[in-house]
């Protein structure tokens, strides 16, 4: 299950050494660490890790499965998450050690800025390949976070990116050996701590206005 840890002024939530998919006790989880940092105020950042193979795999559709029946407050509670990473009052910074799939790689998106290994994984939206929409939400936030010729091949091709193709298309803002991903991202992170607070949450609560719209519409999730 994901942890917080904190070195200096940085909080480091690890998300797992699994597939990481969005259990819901797993989003909880999150949540609780994101209220510990929301909690520190003034002085802080924020690098989301995972160890393993994977940063993340996306949706639990083994649970879904499961539970059909919570189909539309599962979607509510995972646009919550993308929204709430969006709009965090601190500059957060995703460390993809491994592959980042589908919601995985949204929730990428909704850093401020990711750090991918260059070496191995793949950055990937696999939607077109597995029948399954984006909806309002996800599109809006992927559009959003890339440029138009690159949404448009990640989401329609599902493209696999590796390292060196993501920072390219401007996924990614660095590319690292495996050794270097997470302290890359710590230092990035580090060197921001000074930016949190309600000012910064501001502005991106304002520059990202429309997608933070879409996705906490909880009474039309799916357009």
């Amino acid at each position: 299950m994901p942890h917080l840890d904190r070195q200096d002024d940085v909080f480091i939530l690890d998300i797992g050494d699994g597939e990481n998919r969005f259990h819901p006790d797993w989003i909880t989880s999150v949540n609780a660490a994101l209220d510990e940092v929301e909690k520190a105020g003034d002085s802080c950042a924020l690098v989301t890790a995972a160890t393993g193979k994977f940063f993340s795999n996306g949706l639990d559709l083994d649970w879904l499965g499961a539970n059909p029946d919570h189909y539309l407050p599962y979607v509510v509670s995972v646009h919550e998450l993308f929204a709430r990473m969006l709009a965090l009052p601190v500059i957060t910074v995703a460390a993809l050690q491994g592959h980042t799939f589908a919601a995985g790689a949204m929730l990428s998106l909704a850093h401020d800025f990711r750090v991918m290994r260059a070496d191995r994984g793949y950055w990937c939206l696999p939607e077109a390949d597995i029948d399954i929409p984006f909806t309002r939400g996800m599109s809006a936030l992927i559009q959003a976070r890339l440029t138009p010729q690159v949404a448009h091949q990640a989401m329609t091709t599902a493209r696999r990116y590796g390292g060196s193709d993501a920072l390219a298309a401007g996924i990614v803002d660095h590319a690292a050996d495996e050794e270097s991903v997470r302290r890359t991202a710590v230092e990035i992170a580090a060197a921001q701590t000074g930016k949190a607070g309600p000012t910064l949450g501001t502005i991106k609560a304002r520059m990202y206005a429309p997608v933070l719209q879409t996705l906490r519409d909880q009474d039309n999730p799916l357009g």
